[in-house]
């Protein structure tokens, strides 16, 4: 074998290694970016089953498979461009904009709760004009829902692009791509799920006997309180996230007090082995900065209400 088929073996081993080596870091990287996160991918699996809630049976699949595509193509189309044209000329932008998602997540999160404690009137009088005809509920439920999307995929977007910030701007798109693939699924396929364990249940009562009979009923009447803790998952998702966004943003910018504040107060809850005090650790960190969403969030609520307020009364 000549030398230089010899050379051309070993630049194609290196070329191989080098490709295996950048797929593993693109795998890790992805993997890492997801994880990052989580939150705003729960907040989206919660949110997304109340747009199907009411609507038939038969139509509830493709009304969430309608909404994964345009999902995906907030994320690939609108969000991916963006994200890159900020990483390469603007990255200075990317902690001001998180900062603004998370202003609008505890927004979100503490409006829903106020809403619970003093339901407003406004919303009382949407429902009472809202379209009866089908296929007008349908567009207007779906392109409600991918608008809501849109918000919590910046999000995803801005907080996966900030864990690869360091990367290659090829390596960037190409993790931020997986990312979305790999979030859409997860989040649309978990939600398609569970649109349709009432489904399931029902299925198990009329087709079988004994203990998957009695699965299946314990499937239907068990619907209405997933729903409702989705409701309050997705909440405090909002609120621990936007927090945390803010928090984290905050100290970016040389403003460390709340920051030390809750790292201050994780740090007092020291009980039992390496494993749970990591992980009390984690929840009393999670549980003040959704405190702090919330707080950030209320005051924010309550200056909108208020502007509304002297505009209507102007009026």
């Amino acid at each position: 074998m000549s030398v230089g088929l010899i050379a051309l073996l070993d630049d194609v081993v290196a070329m191989a290694k080098l490709a295996a080596a950048s797929v593993d870091d693109v795998s890790a990287a992805a993997a890492r970016a997801s994880s990052k996160a989580a939150g705003v991918v729960i907040d989206d699996a919660a949110v997304t089953p109340r747009y199907v809630t009411g609507l038939t049976p038969e139509r509830e699949l493709p009304i969430i498979g309608r909404i994964a595509v345009g999902s995906l193509r907030n994320k690939l189309i609108f969000l991916l461009p963006a994200a890159l044209a900020l990483s390469a000329w603007a990255p200075w932008a990317l902690t001001p904009l998180l900062m603004m998602g998370g202003t609008y997540l505890c927004f979100e999160g503490a409006e829903k709760i106020i809403e619970k404690i003093m339901p407003h009137q406004a919303h009382a009088a949407e429902e009472v004009v809202q379209p009866t005809d089908p296929e007008h509920v349908e567009e207007t439920t779906i392109s409600g829902a991918v608008r809501t999307d849109f918000i919590l995929s910046a999000e995803i977007m801005a907080i996966s692009l900030a864990s690869v910030a360091n990367e290659a701007l090829w390596q960037q798109a190409v993790i931020l791509v997986v990312v979305s693939l790999l979030i859409t699924a997860g989040v649309y396929g978990v939600v398609a799920l569970i649109v349709k364990l009432d489904d399931i249940g029902l299925h198990l009562c009329r087709e079988h006997t004994g203990a998957l009979e009695r699965l299946g009923g314990a499937l239907v009447h068990a619907m209405p309180h997933i729903l409702a803790a989705l409701t309050v998952i997705g909440t405090v998702a909002m609120l621990w996230v936007g927090g945390g966004i803010i928090v984290h943003g905050l100290a970016e910018l040389g403003m460390h007090a709340p920051e030390h504040w809750i790292e201050s107060g994780a740090n007092h809850v020291i009980l039992g082995g390496e494993f749970i005090a990591s992980m009390l650790h984690w929840l009393v960190v999670a549980a003040l900065s959704a405190l702090f969403g919330l707080i950030i969030g209320t005051i924010i609520a309550f200056i909108l209400s208020a502007v509304a307020t002297l505009r209507h009364k102007k009026n």
